[in-house]
């Protein structure tokens, strides 16, 4: 199988470099470090402590106004898994704003039990949800396809993810929709994201489907029938509607902490009972079982997997020091997700020998090398 240039693919530095302030390194796409060492999302916090959250707050409750509903309909969507973040969300413009949120979830690939338990929750808590769940046998081969031609399994889901919720606010006729974070700016994008309050469709497209075209899917076997929920429609009356999705946290100032304590008091979000395979955190990735699979393919090519965000946003949030987050970070960044790995492999109908082939072809050599017969990153945080 044809080996992939990571490097040359997504642009990357030739010299690693990590974040003086957190434990991210310039290897992550579209990410910035300026003449201080200091990585653009490091930066943005810095930044949004200069935000007037009362002000943006007051612009949150124009915005609120100018779509809220008098007869009882639906005034908003809010895309919600049930996990901390979109119930925080949905739960504060319910009871704190008097808004009226129709919630849309896109169904995982395969539910964890604590994933489902959670989504009944946030059901049980005072929500209408509407769930999404495309067929079986098409989202098993977009997975098996985005793994093999992107290097990322999750990629499908991925694309049901973004264009559900715009679909069923069309159909409704809903024109406001809030998503969570605004994750080029959190996470370490362009600081030209930073004062984004919301995304239009074309940046969708630019950003959330990585330019691939409906024609790249169609040449793999699909059809546009099976494609329906995945990609967005091609007429020109779909773009020209006015549906655009705000990020909630350019409103109020975002935490990750923050949000979980808020859900579970609020919506009856629960932690897993163990930690997330390739973390140290009991919240993150918890209701997929194959969503570790796209946090380890980010590993292979980029260097840096789940536990290098969990400790650098925390790094930020000032919960654990640089050296607590380098000391996590060497003890879980690389570690396999061996849980569900026999699941991954039925569902994708692969080969262990196979998933191998395809996780080597996407394998980035200017970060990894064999030691003892084993792959080490070339290059660990310090």
């Amino acid at each position: 199988m044809e080996k992939i240039n990571i490097s040359q693919k997504y642009n990357l530095p030739k010299e690693v470099k990590f974040c003086k302030k957190c434990v991210i390194s310039n290897q992550r796409p579209r990410i910035v470090f300026d003449k201080d060492g200091i990585c653009s999302a490091c930066r943005y916090f810095e930044y949004k402590e200069t935000i007037d959250f009362n002000q943006r707050e007051e612009e949150l409750k124009k915005l609120l106004d100018k779509h809220r509903s008098n007869n009882e309909r639906y005034d908003c969507v809010v895309p919600s898994s049930g996990g901390k973040d979109s119930a925080y969300v949905a739960h504060e413009l319910k009871s704190k704003y008097g808004m009226n949120p129709l919630t849309v979830t896109w169904s995982p690939l395969k539910y964890t039990d604590i994933g489902w338990q959670n989504l009944n929750n946030f059901n049980d808590s005072g929500f209408d949800v509407i769930l999404g769940m495309p067929q079986g046998d098409v989202k098993k081969k977009l997975t098996k396809v985005a793994m093999i031609e992107m290097g990322d399994p999750f990629q499908g889901f991925i694309y049901g993810q973004v264009l559900f919720p715009v679909t069923i606010a069309l159909k409704f006729g809903i024109q406001l929709i809030f998503r969570g974070e605004n994750a080029e700016a959190e996470y370490g994008g362009s600081p030209e994201s930073w004062s984004k309050k919301f995304l239009p469709m074309n940046e969708f497209k630019k950003i959330y489907f990585s330019n691939y075209t409906l024609d790249f899917w169609l040449k793999k076997g699909f059809t546009k029938e099976e494609l329906s929920f995945f990609y967005p429609p091609l007429s020109k009356e779909f773009e020209n509607k006015i549906c655009d999705s705000y990020f909630y946290g350019y409103f109020r100032n975002w935490s990750n902490h923050s949000n979980f304590y808020y859900a579970s008091k609020h919506t009856g979000f629960k932690p897993n009972v163990r930690r997330t395979e390739g973390t140290y955190t009991k919240y993150s990735s918890i209701d997929d079982k194959l969503d570790t699979f796209h946090q380890w393919f980010a590993l292979l090519k980029f260097g840096h997997g789940r536990c290098t965000a969990n400790a650098a946003r925390e790094i930020r949030e000032g919960y654990i020091t640089r050296e607590e987050g380098v000391a996590l970070v060497h003890k879980y960044d690389t570690e396999f997700p061996k849980l569900y790995f026999k699941e991954f492999l039925e569902y994708t109908n692969l080969s262990e020998d196979e998933f191998w082939d395809i996780a080597e072809r996407w394998r980035n050599h200017n970060l990894w090398t064999k030691k003892n017969n084993e792959w080490v990153k070339k290059y660990p945080v310090k």
